[in-house]
């Protein structure tokens, strides 16, 4: 059903992807992965699996019927020292066909125990494809914020480029009226050469990034897609939720419902039984002739004494959990180093990015100033451009720090545990 829920969103999402300047969110990405990656079918399938292993399971309460016939010739029978009268010597051949009816009453519940057991182990399964799912998250991330950054780039460069061809026109006319040198155009026009290249070099670098993430999402993923910033909050404060943590949960229950079913395995079992036949002989030996039959009866099995067998299973099983016991604390030591280098790097760059407005309203006082002397002739092109090209690359400084920040937040939430639920931004 998971799996069905998933496909169907993914569906919705797709045909947003094949047309013209649609928009893809990163949450938009972790759904088609989660729907279409093929790790992710595994999830039903093995549900379907510990649905048909109970069935299988629960048939042993029902009766089990059994026909058997056989027909066999020996080479002596029984027979009596002394002949009597009526009694007819057993024959060499034999015949008989019966149906045998065995009924469990009672095995101390272990049918339910290990259908409850074959239940958690499917859940412990499940939960380790959950596990392997969640770790594509971050490799979107990667795809996903690197795209954006291009996508940012590319903004900024244009917005560069046609300031850039007002200023060629500037220019121009100053040349024309002698107040500015016939160079100056030509360096200008150097730069918006140079800004042309740029500009192809972000578009082949976002169809390769678009083809990778298209390829993680298994779906297609247009090159004319607009992916939304998002505003993305962090609370440093909540509970760590990392499916790794649900995974050793399951596992120590799949340990504990296995002692139970070593102790009940030392249960006595009882059954009924029943059989009917016909054959040659029957029950009686001295009436030689073909006969019905019928035996029914209790039958209990109780293994008193093992030689210790369960408590060593049992002593294994707590081995086990031992073991799930250190991996889990060895996971939350790492994962806690990991959140507090994450931590430290969004504060930084939150340090970081408090300071770039303030450089690009200084850089734009710098750019008015030359501005105003190129006008006048009184510095060159060259110079204007140095200043021109520090402004812009100080736009592109702050931007890629507040996407470098987004990636940051993103990657301590997925490696918290946390679902992203992003505000939108532009």
């Amino acid at each position: 059903m998971k799996l069905i829920i998933k496909i169907a969103l993914a569906g919705l999402l797709l045909p947003l992807f094949a047309t013209a300047q649609e928009k893809l969110t990163l949450v938009d990405c972790y759904t088609l992965a989660n729907a279409n990656y093929p790790l992710a079918k595994q999830i039903d399938l093995l549900q379907q699996k510990s649905i048909l292993d109970i069935d299988v399971l629960n048939l042993g309460k029902l009766p089990k019927i059994d026909l058997n016939a056989q027909a066999t010739y020996q080479s002596d029978v029984t027979g009596l020292p002394i002949p009597l009268p009526n009694v007819v010597p057993i024959n060499k051949d034999q015949y008989r066909a019966t149906l045998d009816v065995n009924q469990l009453l009672y095995n101390g519940g272990l049918i339910d125990a290990n259908a409850k057991l074959k239940m958690l182990q499917s859940k412990t399964q499940q939960q380790q494809v959950e596990v392997n799912l969640y770790q594509i998250k971050t490799q979107i991330n990667q795809l996903y914020f690197s795209v954006l950054l291009l996508q940012n780039q590319k903004s900024i460069l244009l917005s560069k480029q046609d300031q850039l061809i007002s200023k060629i026109n500037e220019v121009k006319t100053g040349v024309k009226f002698g107040a500015i040198l016939p160079s100056s155009e030509k360096v200008l026009e150097a730069e918006k050469l140079k800004i042309n290249q740029q500009l192809v070099s972000i578009q082949f670098d976002k169809k390769r990034l678009l083809e990778n993430l298209s390829a993680l999402t298994f779906s297609t993923i247009a090159e004319n897609v607009v992916l939304v910033q998002s505003i993305i909050s962090v609370d440093f404060n909540l509970e760590n939720n990392r499916p790794e943590l649900k995974l050793f949960d399951f596992q120590n229950e799949q340990i504990e419902d296995s002692k139970n079913i070593v102790s009940k395995n030392k249960l006595p079992k009882i059954n009924a039984f029943g059989q009917a036949g016909y054959g040659n002989p029957g029950l009686n030996m001295l009436d030689n002739s073909f006969q019905t039959f019928y035996i029914v009866g209790l039958k209990a099995n109780w293994n008193v004494f093992d030689w210790n067998k369960s408590k060593t299973e049992k002593q294994m099983l707590s081995v086990s959990a031992a073991i799930v016991s250190t991996e889990k604390e060895t996971f939350l030591l790492n994962n806690k180093l990991q959140l507090q280098v994450m931590e430290n790097e969004i504060y930084k760059t939150e340090g970081i990015i408090k300071s770039d407005s303030e450089i690009i309203t200084l850089r734009e006082d710098v750019v008015k100033s030359m501005d105003a002397q190129l006008k006048n002739g009184v510095i060159t092109s060259s110079e204007y451009l140095v200043e021109f090209t520090n402004l812009f690359e100080a736009k592109i400084n702050q931007k890629t720090h507040e996407i470098q920040l987004d990636l940051a937040k993103a990657n301590y939430q997925i490696s918290k545990g946390i679902p992203l639920i992003p505000e939108l931004g532009n």
